[in-house]
């Protein structure tokens, strides 16, 4: 089952399954993201080190990772609706043991594999249903369908997922929010589970081809290269803006004076502006730029200027929330280049869109477990400034990798117009 029939479509040309999808999105990844903008900050105040709170997020990312490539074969396997069911026990499950065994008893022993589990979470119950959103969505409206999912994904995880916390921790405090996100999860993974039905390609039963499906995203690697290419550029997309939590706040509270609430309206403004442009620029990216083009030039080249700009703002205008503000809006405009992406690398890959996915996907989870280890293993050596340094070469690295994201058609043109070139060259001569 590929792209929906015309009776089927709605809005944008997208269907109403996939808008309340979109929406499940939003609300899982509420839940998700209300510890994202403040947990290392509270953990040090509680005793912890920087390292440690980056270890935390490390075997967390690691356990993502791995979730991020089962989403996609596993969707294959099983069917989208059977995977998003097991992120949404897992998240549940290891929600419950961090808070009531973990942070309530200072246990950081029982923290580390508890936040971990919590890992499997989302990645199994939202990039679930972005592999089935990529097998249904028209061709011609792919990368907008994919930014939609996008800009539901950060309105949840960042966007009120950054506002609520700032509102309600006065409120109900630290721990009475992480119980509010329970609430959160349920909901949208009751919505999202409801609303995904059917399969996305043929499927089997037989452990036999279970297990090829489970090895489907590291024998297309060997088989297209470029689809190994575009997983390492998505790992790239959210390592530095993935690892900015883990210490940046620390460092601008102790050397400009902003406060966490300061840090998180900062954060969520941050992705309101990217959420605006997750619609925009994959829309411009299907009509005229292209999607290497964008990826390579506005994701890969901007979110490098970009976090040079968010490093060397507080050190030009000191402590001023607007200057930063705005520093961090253009960052968050500059990541939607990378939403084309996935569009990209699946349609490198037709035929095995779900392993193509499941290489996105892995590279997602793996730069939420590469970003806090590069903070925790340079942080004490070479301070923000070199870590902010290393990030924003991993970007520019990015833009040179998608000099060779080439579709084939592309592909077809350059020659055709090098031919015609030597032809003409040729003539004269």
């Amino acid at each position: 089952m590929n792209a929906l029939t015309g009776k089927e479509r709605s809005l944008f040309g997208l269907p109403m399954p996939l808008i309340w999808g979109y929406i499940a999105t939003l609300i899982f990844m509420v839940g998700d993201g209300l510890e994202h903008g403040w947990l290392s900050p509270y953990l040090v105040e509680q005793g912890l080190t920087i390292q440690q709170s980056a270890t935390l997020f490390t075997a967390y990312g690691a356990v993502l990772a791995v979730a991020s490539y089962f989403s996609g074969v596993l969707t294959e396997a099983w069917g989208p609706r059977k995977a998003m069911i097991l992120g949404l026990v897992i998240w549940l499950v290891g929600q419950v043991l961090f808070i009531k065994f973990g942070l309530e008893q200072h246990n950081y022993a029982v923290m580390l594999p508890t936040y971990a589990i919590r890992g499997f979470g989302y990645p199994l119950f939202c990039y679930s249903f972005l592999v089935w959103v990529t097998y249904r969505s028209p061709q011609k409206v792919l990368a907008t369908a994919i930014g939609v999912f996008w800009a539901a994904w950060i309105a949840g995880l960042y966007v009120v997922g950054s506002y609520f916390p700032a509102y309600m921790i006065p409120k109900i405090g630290y721990i009475g929010l992480l119980w509010s996100a329970v609430a959160w999860v349920v909901v949208g993974g009751l919505i999202g589970i409801l609303v995904v039905k059917g399969e996305v390609g043929e499927r089997s039963t037989k452990p036999k081809e279970t297990f090829k499906s489970l090895i489907s995203g590291l024998t297309i690697c060997v088989e297209n290269p470029k689809v190994a290419i575009g997983g390492i550029v998505r790992t790239i997309n959210t390592t530095g803006i993935g690892a900015l939590p883990i210490f940046f706040p620390l460092y601008l509270n102790s050397q400009y004076g902003f406060t966490t609430e300061e840090w998180l309206q900062m954060w969520g403004t941050m992705w309101v502006a990217n959420i605006v442009f997750d619609i925009v620029i994959p829309w411009i990216s299907d009509k005229w730029l292209g999607w290497r083009k964008t990826v390579m030039w506005i994701g890969s080249f901007g979110c490098g200027v970009m976090t040079l700009v968010m490093l060397y703002t507080p050190q030009i205008f000191g402590h001023n929330f607007l200057m930063l503000t705005i520093a961090g809006m253009l960052m968050g405009a500059a990541l939607t280049g990378y939403v084309p992406i996935s569009a990209l690398v699946t349609s490198l890959a037709p035929d095995k869109k779900g392993s193509a996915m499941a290489v996105v996907n892995f590279g997602a989870g793996l730069s939420y477990f590469i970003a806090p280890a590069l903070v925790g293993a340079f942080i004490a050596s070479i301070g923000v400034h070199g870590v902010m340094w290393v990030f924003a070469i991993l970007y520019f690295i990015s833009a040179i990798l998608m000099h060779f994201m080439k579709l084939p058609a592309e592909e077809k043109r350059e020659q055709a117009g090098g031919l015609a070139g030597n032809l003409a060259g040729s003539a004269k001569g």
